[in-house]
């Protein structure tokens, strides 16, 4: 499994999610899998999203998308967006 994760500020969460779930990059075309909201207990400013993927080249290009897209909304929507993408080395239920 590839993940893309996302972290950035924002200054409202009601207004992040409404622009979240109008999907501005097709997440199911783009080869989203799957996807996980974190809000950190205590930092109700930050979100960091992942979007799991099977192939590396999907993740890439969705990265490059939001990348795209945050030139337009930085400072009125997010603040300081970085990605990164990583391969699930392994996992283990206890």
């Amino acid at each position: 499994m590839i993940t893309l994760r996302i972290k950035h500020r924002i200054t409202n969460y009601e207004g992040w999610k409404k622009a979240f779930d109008s999907d501005p990059i097709n997440r199911k075309q783009s080869g989203v899998k799957r996807f996980r909201i974190y809000r950190p207990i205590g930092d109700d400013a930050y979100v960091i999203i992942e979007l799991d993927f099977e192939h590396l080249e999907q993740a890439q290009a969705a990265e490059a998308a939001l990348h795209r897209m945050f030139e337009n909304i930085e400072g009125k929507l997010v603040f300081g967006a970085t990605t990164t993408i990583f391969h699930l080395a392994e996992e283990s239920e206890l």
